[in-house]
């Protein structure tokens, strides 16, 4: 849902960093691999460890490389092998992160409560973006896009949770990964009931 409303105004920013970064000769798969490597190793070595805020940042700043790739590419026109690495990146860091929390939650928190919600967070992150990848292989790509909840969202919850935790706030993180679940069932069923119409109306229009 941010996608929609903020996708303009972060282009205006990005695209001309992005456009300067591919004359310096980066590509923007190096720089999808770069941003999931740092991300990726940031939530696993950092919260595990209870380094909440410390995690946070880093896992943000690589995150935020995610923003420039997407630049870099439309700089140099983006590659179908492009959108499967930048797709497969994502599901990847999703996964590092949700797994590192409830890494956290086992080992430091001794909280079982906040670990399934982390499991349920990272089980359903990749369940919602299947449901869109399976969509578009379908015809019905545009079916499933948007939702109350999509990746940017996620990644806010979710860092705003452990960064607020990392400063003190008790409960931060579980009521972040709760509050995501059902927020993260809601988009489901959305993208499902999209498919769904879609999927009819495909069937109704063939019928005449």
């Amino acid at each position: 849902m941010l996608n929609i409303f903020a996708r303009a105004s972060v282009s205006r920013v990005t695209d001309p960093v992005g456009a300067a970064l591919v004359r310096a000769g980066l590509t923007p798969n190096a720089m999808t691999v770069l941003g999931t490597a740092g991300a990726v190793a940031g939530a696993l070595v950092f919260f595990p460890r209870g380094m909440l805020l410390a995690g946070t940042f880093v896992v943000w700043g690589f995150v935020m490389l995610d923003l420039l790739d997407g630049a870099m590419a439309r700089a140099t026109g983006s590659t179908p092998f492009g959108a499967v690495l930048d797709a497969t990146c994502d599901r990847l860091v999703d996964g590092a992160l949700f797994a590192a929390i409830a890494w956290w939650a086992f080992a430091v928190a001794d909280d079982r409560g906040v670990a399934a919600a982390a499991l349920l967070c990272l089980v359903l992150a990749q369940v919602t973006s299947y449901i869109k990848a399976r969509a578009e292989a379908s015809g019905f790509g545009d079916a499933a896009n948007g939702g109350l909840v999509e990746r940017a969202e996620r990644l806010i919850v979710t860092l705003v949770g452990t960064g607020l935790q990392g400063l003190g706030l008790p409960w931060a993180v579980a009521a972040s990964q709760w509050l995501l679940v059902v927020l993260s069932v809601v988009t489901l069923a959305q993208r499902i009931a999209g498919v769904s119409r879609a999927a009819k109306g495909a069937s109704g229009g063939a019928r005449s």
